[in-house]
């Protein structure tokens, strides 16, 4: 047997390919929407992929598996379980996958990629069609080897159940599917304990509150280890598994839809022009670092530099429905951007520029870059976009707190008479803050670079 784990840094995303080489066939677990990680993997080991499947519909990222099933042929399996309110809307025309078929699943079936069989388990709780994959490799031993959890069970942590409700707004479902959880853990714990366990995704991810950052576990381990499978009861379990969960972006709504409905191919698009002149009204955003974008930028356009967290923000922020025209010092970087955004489902990016586009335009703006060192001006409005974990453990007195992800939406809580001086943690977020607000017409901002890191080193 064959395994070979993909980890999508942007996204905390794992997927994974199992091969059969006896077979020459492979089957893909949780693909994400860049498929050709799964075709060279699979050509490199002379296997063709002859099945995709997932554990759920994903609400942090857009599903591969219609792309890579279309692309290949391959069989799809998706789980039926789940009620008429929440599972895949196979039925739709938006389904198709060309020459491949669909196959729905239930807990109990089987699916064979040559000597190896994986079993279908129902585990709901993060959401009520999950399902994860315990696999056998018959040609080597008739005992279980690992299972694929999804997002049911992480290193550390187990998957949240509050997003059925806070992102794909079905009301009352979160303390049942808390619930539901804490049932589906118990059946779980009687597995054998030597299973290895891997996960969907991992450390950075939104899909749970703590995620350990090590790619694989045993359940034995994390009977030991994991607070979710140590819980006593279950009315403790469900008090402590919805509480601290962190803010769900605003996209994972849109991503759930997207991913229920079926994503759309990405094979029919087309890469974005190198253009001279942005159309009138273009939603431009700008991907070069804070500094450059600080000092001189398009009227109405948006930063978002090409870090670790781009697509987070991006999906928080960026529209769904407009085309987006980028301004980067760099084709990789835009070819990046585009493969980065089509993870989320942005796919209108249909033009590009240097940022000598500048020099075309009747007029560009700028904002300044300080400090808490420096001083902030009393009569400054100072504006904290931390999450609300942050803002409980401490901030600064007489700060306004909007979380970055809302501010779009809450900027007629801010006064646009007076300096508006933006922080974070430690400069990471406030420059996006920064030209949210100048894109929303605030002409006088100051992004404090240092942070509340910095804040706070000066009131020891």
């Amino acid at each position: 047997m064959i395994l070979k784990r993909f980890f999508e840094e942007s996204l905390a995303h794992a997927s994974y390919l199992v091969g059969c080489p006896g077979a020459g066939e492979a089957l893909v677990i949780d693909p994400g929407r860049d498929v050709g990680l799964y075709l060279d993997a699979a050509a490199s080991e002379g296997l063709k992929i002859a099945a995709v499947s997932e554990t759920h519909i994903h609400a942090d990222l857009l599903s591969g598996s219609r792309e890579l099933t279309a692309r290949t042929g391959a069989r799809l399996y998706l789980s039926d379980e789940g009620d008429a309110d929440w599972k895949y809307a196979v039925d739709r025309e938006s389904w198709s996958v060309g020459n491949g078929e669909i196959v729905l699943v239930h807990d109990g079936d089987e699916i064979a990629v040559g000597s190896v069989r994986i079993q279908v388990r129902h585990t709901p709780g993060h959401t009520p069609e999950h399902i994860s994959f315990i696999l056998t490799d018959c040609g080597t031993s008739p005992d279980p080897a690992m299972v694929f959890t999804g997002d049911f069970v992480f290193v550390g942590d187990v998957g949240r159940p509050d997003l059925l409700e806070n992102a794909a707004g079905i009301k009352g479902t979160m303390e049942p599917s808390a619930r539901s959880l804490f049932d589906s853990l118990t059946k779980f714990k009687k597995l054998p304990s030597h299973l290895l366990l891997w996960p969907a995704h991992g450390a950075g991810s939104a899909c749970g509150k703590s995620l350990g950052g090590v790619p694989v576990s045993t359940l034995g381990y994390e009977m030991r280890s994991n607070w979710a499978l140590r819980a006593a009861s279950r009315e403790e379990f469900v008090r402590e598994v919805l509480s601290g969960q962190p803010e769900p972006p605003t996209y994972f709504a849109t991503m759930k839809r997207m991913n229920k409905e079926g994503p759309a191919l990405l094979s029919t698009g087309a890469a974005p022009a190198q253009i001279e002149q942005f159309p009138r009204d273009a939603k431009i955003v700008d991907i070069r670092v804070p500094h450059e974008f600080a000092r001189r930028h398009a009227p109405g356009s948006t930063n978002h530099p090409l870090y670790k967290n781009f697509v987070n923000w991006a999906g928080w922020l960026l529209p769904y429905d407009r085309d987006l025209h980028l301004i980067s010092d760099s084709s990789d970087d835009v070819k990046e951007a585009v493969r980065r955004l089509s993870l989320i489902g942005l796919d209108r990016v249909v033009s590009w520029s240097g940022p000598e586009i500048l020099d075309q335009m009747p007029e560009t703006e700028s904002y300044h870059q300080g400090s808490f060192k420096d001083g902030i001006s009393s009569d400054s409005v100072l504006l904290d976009v931390r999450n609300r974990a942050e803002w409980e453990e401490g901030h600064v007195p007489g700060a306004v707190h909007i979380p970055l992800g809302y501010l779009g939406g809450r900027l007629a809580e801010l006064p646009r008479s007076r300096t508006i001086a933006v922080y974070c943690q430690s400069g990471g977020r406030s420059p996006i803050a920064a030209s949210v607000l100048q894109a929303a017409g605030v002409r006088d901002v100051i992004d404090l670079e240092d942070g509340f890191e910095g804040y706070s080193r000066l009131k020891r």
